[in-house]
C-alpha cells in the first residue's frame, strides 16, 4: 500500500487520460479519526455502535499514521481479541500503519491510479486526506472516486462504458461487503462480550476467594470461545474461498471408507436424539478428488443434517451417475419451503421459520460447502418439502475410468 511520504502520481491508464476536473478534496465525506494510543477496545466499541462506519484514521499530532477499516477491525479481533481487544492494547497494534496518503489537490484520476494499484486486500480502502501540511482532513472512498470519474471521463462511448461497468461492480461488491461485514459484526459480537464478561467474573470471584462457581463459568467461557471460534473459521474459510486462495491436491478415493468415517462425526454432532445414521455405498466406488476440500463440504451437509433432525435417520449416499458420481445426505428433519430454497446460499442467512432461527448458526456452512464443491468441479442441488425431510446432492464430474476403484 502507500506510504506516508510525498506521493508521486503514476502513469494513468488510458482511459483515465482526459483532463482532470475535480481533486481528492471535493469528495471527503468523513472526518472519522482517533488518537493513534486509543485503546483497541473503544475503538471496537464505536464500530459496533454505528453501523454506518466504515474506517477510521489514526492520527498523531494532527497527522495521519494509519487507517483501520472495518473489515480489518473484525479479522483482527477474530484472531486475537483475547490479547489485543481485553488487554488494553492501542489501536495502532492492528491498523494499516502504510495507508494510501493523498493530498487534497491531487486529481481524482492520479488518486484512482494510485488506489487501483495497490495490492488487491487493499484496493478498496479509503484514501487518506491531508492538506498541503500533511494535517488530517478526512476520508474518501474510492467507490466515490470511481463514480465520479465515470461521470466526468465519459468523453468516448468506450471509455464510458468501460468506467460504468467498473463503478457499477464496485457498487456491487460494496453493497455486498457492507451487508456480509454487518453480519459478521453481529455474530462476533455476542461471542465476543460473553466471553469478556464471564473473564471479568472469573477475575473478581479469583480476587476474592470465591472459587465454588469458577467451574461453571469456565465452562461457559469456553463454549462461548467453541462458538467464536467456529464462526471465525468459516469467516475466514469463505473469504480464502472467494480469493481464491485455495490450492486442491487430487488423488484417488475410495468413497465407502470416506462416508462411514462422516458418518461417525453425524452421529458424534446428533448426540441423544433418536436419529438413526445410515451408508448406502457401493463397495466399489471411487472417485478423483481433493479429500480434505471434499470433506469439508460433505461434512457441512451433515452438520446441517444433525442440526435440524430432531427423529428419524440421516442418510450418507453415494452412486455412480452419468459423467461423474453423486453423493447424498439426506435427512428427516422439518423440509424447507419451496420459496426459501434460493435463500440456503446467502452468507449469514437463516430461513424464516421458528424452527430454524431456534439453532444457533452462522449461515455460512452452506455456503462453504457449495463454494467448495465449485472449487473441485461440481455443485450442488437440493430437493425438499416442508415436514418431509430435504437432500443435498454433490454432483462431481469424473473420468469413466476413475468411477470404480481397482
Amino acid at each position: 500500500m502507500g506510504s506516508l511520504g510525498p506521493v508521486t502520481a503514476p502513469l494513468h491508464p488510458p482511459f483515465l487520460e482526459t483532463t482532470p476536473s475535480r481533486t481528492v478534496g471535493d469528495l471527503v465525506a468523513s472526518d472519522a479519526s482517533v488518537p493513534a494510543q486509543t485503546l483497541v477496545r473503544a475503538v471496537a466499541e464505536e464500530f459496533f455502535a454505528q453501523p454506518a462506519l466504515e474506517a477510521v484514521a489514526l492520527l498523531s499530532a494532527g497527522r495521519p499514521v494509519g487507517l483501520l477499516t472495518r473489515g480489518r477491525l473484525l479479522l483482527k479481533l477474530a484472531r486475537g481479541f483475547g490479547q489485543e481487544l481485553y488487554a488494553r492494547k492501542p489501536v495502532s497494534r492492528i491498523a494499516d500503519l502504510e495507508p494510501l496518503v493523498v493530498p487534497s489537490n491531487m486529481p481524482l484520476r492520479d488518486a484512482l491510479s494510485l488506489a487501483l494499484g495497490r495490492p488487491t486486500p487493499g484496493v478498496y480502502d479509503d484514501l487518506v486526506v491531508t492538506d498541503e501540511a500533511g494535517t488530517y482532513l478526512g476520508l474518501v472512498s474510492v467507490r466515490e472516486v470511481v463514480l465520479e470519474q465515470s461521470v466526468a471521463h465519459a468523453r468516448t462511448a468506450a471509455a464510458h462504458d468501460m468506467v460504468l461497468s467498473r463503478a457499477a461492480d464496485l457498487e456491487r461488491l460494496d453493497a455486498l461487503r457492507a451487508r456480509f461485514l454487518a453480519h459478521a459484526t453481529h455474530e462476533l459480537r455476542s461471542p465476543v462480550n460473553a466471553i469478556a464478561a464471564l473473564a471479568e467474573t472469573i477475575r473478581l470471584a479469583v480476587g476474592r476467594g470465591d472459587l465454588p462457581g469458577v467451574g461453571t463459568r469456565v465452562e461457559l467461557l469456553l463454549r462461548s470461545a467453541a462458538v467464536l471460534r467456529g464462526t471465525v473459521n468459516n469467516i475466514l474459510d469463505l473469504s480464502r474461498i472467494e480469493a481464491g486462495k485455495v490450492e486442491l491436491v487430487r488423488a484417488r478415493l475410495a468413497v465407502a471408507p470416506f462416508l462411514e468415517e462422516l458418518a461417525v462425526m453425524a452421529r458424534l454432532l446428533i448426540g441423544a436424539k433418536p436419529v438413526t445414521v445410515r451408508v448406502e455405498v457401493p463397495a466399489e466406488l471411487a472417485l478423483d478428488s481433493d479429500r480434505s476440500k471434499l470433506r469439508q463440504a460433505v461434512l457441512n451437509l451433515v452438520s446441517n443434517a444433525a442440526k435440524f433432525t430432531e427423529e428419524g435417520e440421516v442418510v450418507l449416499a453415494a452412486a455412480e451417475e452419468a459423467g461423474g458420481v453423486r453423493l447424498e445426505v439426506r435427512d428427516t428433519g422439518p423440509g424447507i419451503r419451496a420459496e426459501d430454497l434460493d435463500r440456503l446460499f446467502v452468507p449469514f442467512g437463516q430461513l424464516d421459520d421458528a424452527r430454524v432461527k431456534a439453532k444457533e448458526g452462522t449461515g455460512l456452512g452452506l455456503v462453504i460447502a457449495r463454494s467448495l464443491a465449485e472449487l473441485l468441479g461440481g455443485r450442488i442441488d437440493v430437493q425438499s418439502r416442508r415436514g418431509e425431510g430435504s437432500t443435498f446432492a454433490l454432483h462431481l464430474s469424473q473420468p469413466s475410468e476413475w468411477s470404480r476403484a481397482a
